[in-house]
C-alpha cells in the first residue's frame, strides 16, 4: 500500500492529510499558521513539521512510509520565492517527491470534478487560480487586494462599505442603513463619531464584520445590496482575467467557489455568474464542500506520478468525512 501526505498553509492555521492509494483516509493533524509573511519560514516549518508528525502518528506511519506529498502554501505568489520555499519543505526530511503550490490551487483540485478549471478565494482577502487539464499552465491574479485593484474578499468589502458611509454622511450619497449597523457595531456615538474614529484609527472596522453588510441588505437596504452586487461582479472580473489567460471561453469547466464569502449566497453569487457567463457561458458554479488539504493530499499522489482517478476522488471525498468536524474546529 501507498500513502500520500498533504499540506495546506494557511494564515490562521495548518492542515495536514494523510490517505492510501484507495483514497482513504488514515489521519489528520492541524498547527499554527503557515503563511512565511506573518511567521517567517521558520514558524512555517513549524507549523508544517507540527502538523504532519501529527497526522503520521494518528496513521500509525513514518516519515519514509510516504510516498509523495503535496503542500498549499499560503504567501508563496512569486517564482523567486520558489527556492526557499522549497528549502524549508525539505527540512521536514521526506524521502518522497513532493509539489507545492499557492494555497488557493488544492481547492480548485479539490472542488472540480476533474482537478482544473479557476478557483476564487472570497474570505477576508481574495485570490484567482486557474490550471489547465494537463496542470502545465497556470492563470492568475496577484492576490493583493485593494493594492492591485482586486477584489473582493470581506476586507474588500468593509473598505468599500466604509467609502459608502462616508459619503452618506458627507452628503456625496445617499443614506444608508449600514451606517446605524456600523454606529451600532463600533461603539461609536453618532455618524461623525463613526467617521472620525475610523479615520483617526480609534475605530477598527474590519473583515469581520462583512457579515454587518449581508444583514443590512438583506433587509432591504438600495446600497447595501450594490455593494454586495459590486462585489459579486468583481469576482466575477478575477475569473474572467484568469480564463482569459487560459484560453478557457469556449471550454466547459468548474468554477470552484471558497471562503467564507460565499455564504452570503444568492446575494453575491449570482452577480458573479453573470460577469461570468458573458465571457465563457458553459463554465459551472460549483462550492467547495470539502477541506482544501484534500486537494493538496491529491497534488501528493500526483506528484509520485499517480493519476487521481474518480474513485480515489469519491473515496477521498467520502472518508474525509471522518475528520470534517476537527477542521471545522
Amino acid at each position: 500500500m501507498r500513502y500520500f501526505l498533504g499540506a495546506d498553509l494557511g494564515a490562521t492555521k495548518t492542515h495536514a492529510l494523510i490517505m492510501d492509494e484507495t483514497g482513504v483516509v488514515l489521519g489528520f493533524g492541524e498547527s499554527g499558521p503557515g503563511n512565511h509573511e506573518t511567521v517567517g519560514y521558520d514558524g512555517m516549518f513549524e507549523s508544517m513539521r507540527s502538523s504532519m508528525e501529527q497526522a503520521l502518528q494518528a496513521a500509525g506511519l513514518i516519515k519514509a512510509d510516504i510516498t509523495g506529498a503535496g503542500f498549499g502554501v499560503a504567501g508563496y505568489d512569486w517564482s523567486s520565492e520558489y527556492e526557499v520555499t522549497a528549502e524549508t519543505i525539505e527540512r521536514l526530511g521526506l524521502t518522497a517527491p513532493y509539489r507545492f503550490v499557492n494555497d488557493a490551487v488544492p481547492g480548485l483540485v479539490a472542488g472540480s470534478d476533474e482537478g482544473w478549471g479557476v478557483v476564487v478565494v472570497s474570505g477576508t482577502g481574495s485570490n484567482c487560480r486557474g490550471w489547465d487539464r494537463e496542470h502545465q499552465r497556470e492563470g492568475r491574479v496577484s492576490g493583493h487586494g485593494v493594492m492591485m485593484g482586486e477584489g473582493a474578499g470581506a476586507s474588500e468589502l468593509i473598505f468599500r462599505c466604509m467609502q459608502l458611509v462616508g459619503y452618506a454622511w458627507s452628503k456625496r450619497g445617499p443614506m444608508t442603513r449600514l451606517a446605524d449597523a456600523l454606529i451600532e457595531y463600533a461603539g461609536a456615538k453618532d455618524l461623525e463619531d463613526l467617521i472620525r474614529g475610523y479615520t483617526m484609527y480609534e475605530y477598527q472596522i474590519e473583515a469581520d464584520a462583512a457579515p454587518l453588510v449581508f444583514q443590512v441588505a438583506m433587509g432591504g437596504d438600495r446600497v447595501a445590496k450594490e455593494l454586495i452586487h459590486w462585489a459579486g461582479c468583481e469576482l466575477g472580473e478575477m475569473a474572467n482575467a484568469v480564463i482569459r489567460q487560459l484560453g478557457f471561453e469556449e471550454l466547459s469547466f468548474d468554477v470552484v467557489l471558497t471562503g467564507s464569502m460565499f455564504e452570503g449566497g444568492p446575494l453575491l453569487i449570482e452577480p458573479m455568474r453573470q460577469t461570468i457567463s458573458n465571457v465563457a457561458p458553459h463554465a459551472r458554479l460549483t462550492r467547495l464542500n470539502v477541506p482544501p488539504v484534500t486537494g493538496a493530499v491529491m497534488l501528493g499522489m500526483e506528484a509520485a506520478g499517480l493519476p487521481i482517478t474518480p474513485s480515489v476522488r469519491a473515496m477521498l471525498k467520502n472518508t474525509v468525512g471522518s475528520i470534517r468536524n476537527e477542521v471545522a474546529k
